[in-house]
């Protein structure tokens, strides 16, 4: 993938720790986060995404702005996680990343999910951090933002201007 030196070395370092190289694998942890049956361990920042991207693609019954935080919130204490003020389920981030997984389906519409999947995490939106852009530490960490949507308090966060091209 054609880029700057740090882009080269963040997509080479991306393909030695892949976790998903298919389409099945991602189904398959899809399933399983829907059964309540994924084990934690594999609860990733990859996976959420992954997971997402499937939804989108493959369970298009679900509004997944209206139902995700169920199925986060219901995944979470299946493993242990409470849902508390301080940890488990966060709306804002659930909220913009949902956005994000939306557009990379929307610009491929026809490649294998496990590409647009890499394609969303070799860019600057994969990096776990890439909401600092957009909001706060503080804001993005209080209360308020875990309970419900905060926006972004350092620059609009317009998807249409970071859409893959």
């Amino acid at each position: 993938m054609p880029g700057s030196p740090r882009a080269n070395f963040r997509y080479l370092a991306f393909m030695q720790g892949r976790q998903f190289s298919n389409d099945n694998d991602i189904a398959r942890v899809g399933r399983k986060f829907l059964d309540l049956s994924l084990p934690k361990p594999e609860w990733t920042h990859t996976a959420h995404f992954a997971v997402t991207l499937w939804l989108m693609r493959h369970r298009p019954d679900i509004d997944l702005e209206e139902k995700m935080p169920g199925l986060i919130r219901a995944f979470n204490e299946a493993t242990g996680t409470p849902n508390t003020d301080t940890g488990g389920y966060h709306e804002t981030i659930t909220q913009a990343s949902l956005g994000v997984a939306r557009i990379f389906l929307a610009s491929a519409p026809a490649r294998p999910l496990h590409e647009v999947l890499d394609r969303l995490l070799v860019s600057p939106l994969g990096d776990s951090k890439w909401l600092l852009t957009y909001w706060s530490r503080e804001r993005l960490f209080s209360v308020e933002a875990r309970r419900g949507w905060l926006a972004p308090d350092l620059k609009p966060l317009v998807y249409d201007e970071i859409a893959p091209t």
